[in-house]
């Protein structure tokens, strides 16, 4: 997981030991067998939850009417109609175009810190002829960088049809569509000016009623004159173990007939098995491209282009801390960038320093607490929790698997292999009645949890980094 790679120092996985559940006013954070009481201290001192998340559980204030009320700073079509402050107004504006991190990004001028993963995945699909399955944790940059990855192939006159799997996926619905946007006059059957050629038919009328991969590959083999790309994004989210098989399938029978077509599938998950199951009889007709974390010099990249944007920069201080917070996610470095950046322009300055930074994170764990329901919020401020912060987060960084499921045996991993698997699954019971943090499934023997909620994980990941920083 992108937040193991610095939060676990080598300190931190000596002095980690089991959590023991005990009555509030007595917790102890860690066994004093495993751990001696000055490492103990020390351990759940840096662990525990920041000073500042107490704001985060406080009643808001009462605020009566303001003389104005808020308004729009640009039109629908992004124009700058009406503000106090035009040019301020449109650099914020440029700076969302250029950091925005609710979208992903969908064109190379955004696009930083993914050169090498890009170039490999030309270099599968334009040299060595493979399908190419891109896998990696949430916020890793995969559906940026096959947006990007389109942009670019289209310039080069491939066809790329792109479709995002839902967890009722069906095979023959989804490639029917697919089948549907490539015209039938790329069929090495279709000659031009023939009848075909001139009613503007597709593919899709050249398939069965009914079909499956076998007889879908048949039609697809036949593509001339172009080459296609199909994009499968978000493929962990399905759920029908015949939509994976059929695909499997289709790569095998598009492979074995050297079709002029290719996929492309992405994805959550920690290894290419956990995405396509164990099929052999793909393996090489396939390569695994997995993301890894952005560096300090691609995030510096990455911020460039916001700096270019809205005219502003980032201090070293500012930079390191997001660096740091983000902990190689484009996502969380896009997030926390764009926050810094609109407090910086806020106060009129033209810098943005390490305290727009850590008002960043404060305005992002705010907002990831405000998205909570009600009793998440409760269950997340009550002593239990508190008390129990650096279980929660140990358990945070185990839930990385693409269903978020972790075993104890997983939570004592992220502990150092420190800590009794019963003590630690007493522990995580605590947090899984009914309504309460966790999730809990006994089906296939030990039991497995995960967070109800993943904005659970997410707000006490970043709030473990910022606790680091502190101490």
């Amino acid at each position: 997981m992108i937040w193991k790679r610095w939060f676990r120092s080598d300190d931190a996985v000596a002095e980690a030991a089991t959590i023991e559940a005990e009555p509030a006013e007595t917790a102890k954070t860690f066994d004093d067998s495993v751990a001696g009481p000055s490492e103990t201290r020390d351990f759940t001192e840096r662990m525990a939850p920041p000073a500042f998340l107490d704001q985060l559980w406080r009643e808001p204030d009462d605020r009566g009417r303001g003389e104005n009320l808020p308004r729009f700073s640009a039109s629908a079509a992004d124009e700058v109609e009406s503000s106090d402050n035009v040019e301020m107004a449109r650099r914020k504006l440029a700076l969302r175009d250029a950091l925005g991190a609710s979208q992903p990004v969908i064109n190379r001028d955004s696009f930083a810190g993914r050169h090498d993963a890009l170039r490999q995945l030309i270099n599968s699909i334009e040299q060595n002829r493979v399908h190419v399955v891109v896998y990696g944790e949430r916020g890793i940059g995969k559906t940026s960088l096959v947006h990007v990855f389109a942009e670019t192939a289209r310039e080069a006159r491939y066809l790329v049809l792109y479709g995002s799997c839902g967890s009722d996926a069906n095979f023959p619905s989804m490639f029917k569509a697919f089948a549907s946007h490539i015209p039938r006059l790329y069929h090495s059957s279709v000659l031009p000016n023939t009848p075909e050629a001139e009613h503007g038919d597709h593919f899709d009328s050249m398939l069965p009623e009914q079909f499956g991969p076998r007889e879908l590959a048949d039609v697809l083999a036949g593509v001339t004159g172009t080459r296609v790309i199909i994009i499968l994004d978000e493929y962990d989210r399905v759920i029908d173990p015949s939509f994976r098989r059929d695909v499997a399938e289709l790569i095998k029978n598009l492979s074995d007939r050297a079709a002029r077509v290719q996929l492309v599938l992405t994805g959550v998950a920690q290894n290419l098995d956990e995405l396509i199951g164990y099929a052999p009889s793909i393996r090489r007709n396939i390569v695994g491209l997995p993301m890894r974390p952005l560096n300090a010099a691609e995030v510096k990249d990455l911020l460039a282009i916001g700096e270019t944007a809205a005219a502003l920069r980032y201090s070293d201080d500012a930079r390191t801390m997001i660096t740091t917070m983000a902990s190689g996610s484009p996502y969380l470095v896009r997030l926390l960038s764009h926050a810094a950046g609109i407090a910086a322009l806020d106060q009129q300055r033209n810098i943005v320093s390490a305290e727009h930074g850590r008002s960043a994170v404060e305005r992002v764990l705010t907002d990831w607490n405000a998205s909570l329901p009600r009793r998440v919020q409760a269950n997340l401020a009550r002593d239990e929790a508190r008390a129990h912060w650096p279980l929660l987060i140990a358990a945070a960084r185990a839930g990385s698997s693409a269903d978020g499921f972790f075993s104890a045996e997983d939570v004592i991993t992220e502990m150092g292999g420190k800590g009794s698997p019963l003590a630690i699954e007493r522990d995580l019971k605590m947090f899984s009645g009914a309504n309460d943090l966790l999730e809990r499934s006994d089906a296939g023997g030990a039991p497995r949890f995960r967070f109800a909620y993943p904005g659970v994980s997410s707000l006490l990941l970043i709030s473990a980094a910022m606790a680091q920083m502190a101490a």
